[in-house]
């Protein structure tokens, strides 16, 4: 019938699909009066979330394969964040769970350090691509260089060459450049980029200090909150504005903040990529004792070069949990360039790691039948997967022998990362691992969830359109009724 109803149309096949009897057994495949064609329990949650039909693909399955709801899962649409399982199981699959970013620091063959700590020659520091490389890594790695006994640095040469030309434009996807989630990817990223703006009360005087941690004197805050004397509200939402002056970047501050609510701080990207990480190396540097007569500059690491010092990062295990638990995007970005480098070599971009990764998705077997991964974070306007690719992925990684580093890599309903205040009765709490994918006119949510009877069922279910807000609820409603099958 399902077939017949695929190739006359499913207007046709509408009221004999509604005498299905409505049991775990059946396959609900949903037409234009879908909500006719839900359980019972479905039902009203997709009438109240008030979506066209349309803007809607769905898909429901156990991990065995069996179909259970499906409608226009073969549609490409926008997943927003839920691009990130795509790109985090590819390269889980791709380099192994135990995979490291290591950042080295070497000095030309031969180079000697004289008495008073001086290196001859220039550090050399091979970018690595880490996604998760922050202030105190790299504090920790000059300060073992100076265990070595370098003191005096002539000149700094930084080896970016294992990405191509990636950097972006912040403001690009949303006129908000100053925001960390739109940071640009680099090869020598470190803190991801941002910038620390820490505000401390002064009661007495009431007004509020501003402080730039890291104290570097490239960034300057300009502008004042306000005080007020009410009931912290929440978390104080100020604006800012970064504005470039010759070699600094200025932070224009304002709004108004309750003196109740105590010292907060709020992240921005004041300076480029590159400028930061120059930036953060001279304070750290200087703080250590040491000194730079020239400058930090790019370059290439000459092949004879003797390695001093390096840093590993956490396993790609590990860092994954960062990436989908708290849905970083400049970290799903660096890693799938990190995979398209590994693949095929040195100059990565992400139209080339793009491509290598629906190669690895075909070869295990996974319809990308439409899709389009462009920086593989989601935050893209131009990002598109179909729900029953997606859920043949989801099988697959189920399947593998890496199931549990990739699901312990979700958000766990009612527990914490996306899905922490979301899912949090007695009969959900726990029984999900999920990730959600929040955009303008784009809503999606995807994962595995466990149900009553102990096994495991794979939905994936996007909305693409201006009421895609209004399905957050439904999404819920098949979370529970999942969990309760």
């Amino acid at each position: 019938m399902v077939m017949a109803c695929f190739r006359r149309g499913f207007g046709a096949c509408i009221r004999r699909i509604a005498l299905v009897p409505l049991a775990l057994g059946a396959t609900f495949y949903l037409a234009g009066a879908m909500a006719q064609s839900l359980p019972p329990e479905l039902q009203k949650a997709w009438a109240a979330a008030r979506i066209p039909s349309g803007d809607l693909s769905l898909h429901v399955q156990d991990v065995d394969g069996r179909v259970l709801i499906s409608h226009q899962a073969m549609t490409p649409r926008n997943p927003a964040s839920v691009m990130k399982m795509v790109t985090t199981w590819a390269a889980l699959s791709g380099l192994g769970p135990d995979y490291v970013w290591r950042t080295t620091l070497s000095a030309q063959k031969g180079a000697v350090i004289d008495q008073q700590g001086s290196l001859k020659g220039p550090l050399y520091i091979q970018a690595a691509g880490d996604p998760m490389f922050p202030i105190d890594d790299l504090w920790d790695l000059l300060r073992q260089l100076r265990l070595r006994g370098i003191k005096n640095l002539n000149e700094v040469v930084i080896d970016r060459s294992l990405f191509g030309p990636v950097t972006i434009d912040p403001g690009d996807f949303d006129d908000s450049p100053d925001r960390p989630y739109n940071a640009s990817p680099d090869a020598m990223m470190v803190n991801f980029g941002a910038s620390r703006l820490l505000f401390q009360p002064d009661a007495q005087a009431k007004k509020w200090i501003a402080i730039v941690d890291p104290p570097t004197k490239n960034i300057r805050i300009e502008g004042q909150i306000g005080w007020s004397d009410v009931r912290c509200p929440g978390s104080p939402v100020i604006s800012t504005r970064i504005e470039p002056r010759g070699t600094q970047s200025i932070v224009h501050v304002q709004g108004t903040a309750a003196g109740s609510c105590g010292e907060f701080s709020v992240y921005r990207l004041a300076l480029g990529q590159s400028e930061y990480f120059a930036s953060m190396f001279r304070l750290l540097w200087k703080e250590l004792g040491g000194t730079l007569a020239r400058d930090i500059v790019s370059g290439t690491v000459p092949g004879s070069a003797t390695p001093l010092v390096w840093h590993d990062s956490p396993a790609l295990a590990d860092v994954i949990r960062q990436i989908n638990k708290r849905s970083n995007n400049v970290m799903a970005r660096m890693l799938l360039l990190t995979l398209g480098a590994e693949m095929n070599g040195r100059g990565a971009t992400a139209q080339s790691a793009g491509g290598s990764v629906l190669q690895l998705l075909h070869n295990q077997g996974v319809d990308t039948t439409g899709w389009t991964l462009d920086n593989g974070s989601g935050l893209s306007r131009s990002g598109r997967v179909t729900a029953q690719g997606l859920a043949g992925m989801l099988q697959v990684a189920w399947r593998s022998a890496l199931m549990p580093e990739f699901v312990s890599s979700l958000a766990i309903s009612g527990v914490d990362g996306t899905v922490r205040r979301r899912l949090r009765d007695e009969s959900t709490r726990g029984q999900a691992h999920l990730k959600t994918g929040t955009l303008r006119d784009a809503r999606a949510l995807a994962g595995y969830v466990r149900g009553a009877s102990g096994k495991r069922y794979i939905l994936v279910s996007m909305v693409n359109g201006p009421n895609s807000a209004g399905v957050r609820a439904f999404d819920d409603a098949l979370v529970r009724w999942l969990t309760a099958q």
